[in-house]
């Protein structure tokens, strides 16, 4: 049996198939919009997360998005719609979980070659977040969810739109938080 067969018979990805480097890209897109040095992905040694305290089915779970609400406005935001700063947001919101919402993602920076971006739940699963307390996965779903800014600072990231979030899922009583960051 040949090399390329024993692949097959293996279950192995053609090589053409491989994972997009899109750490890379955005590294060289954030120079090329003129910053000077690439991007650097901030990551720690030590994270604030912690255990649960009970059951998942007991727990109230809120939920924190980087998707922007639509702003007809604002130009093309639809599914696959280019890169558009204008529907960019620099301050946290929150909207009700009891509502529908349309929130997109045009102000992201993300791969529009492999992916169509035209299911909403891969950036706001409050849908899927409904049935899950329904189907008593999940204890409640938080009264609000959360908007947080992709405005490329650390700083400003840390010192101001973390501590709103922060404060915002404290006041809902949340127990755990799905954070969506596309």
């Amino acid at each position: 049996m040949s090399e390329r067969n024993d692949e097959e018979a293996f279950g192995i990805a053609p090589e053409h198939d491989s994972p997009i480097p899109y750490m890379q890209r955005i590294r060289d897109y954030y120079q090329a919009l003129g910053y000077g040095a690439p991007y650097r992905w901030a990551h720690y040694a030590e994270v604030p997360f912690a255990p649960l305290q009970k059951p998942l089915r007991d727990c109230r779970i809120g939920l924190i998005t980087t998707a922007a609400p639509h702003h007809p406005d604002k130009g093309d935001q639809g599914p696959g719609a280019a890169y558009n700063a204008a529907a960019k947001f620099y301050t946290v919101y929150s909207g009700d979980t009891a509502a529908d919402h349309d929130l997109r993602i045009s102000h992201i920076g993300y791969d529009r070659t492999h992916t169509s971006a035209a299911d909403s739940n891969s950036w706001f699963p409050l849908a899927q977040l409904r049935r899950l307390a329904a189907a008593g996965v999940i204890g409640e779903v938080a009264p609000r969810f959360h908007g947080a800014p992709t405005n490329r600072s650390h700083r400003a990231t840390l010192d101001q739109d973390c501590p709103e979030l922060l404060a915002r899922v404290r006041e809902d009583r949340v127990d755990a938080v799905v954070l969506v960051a596309v």
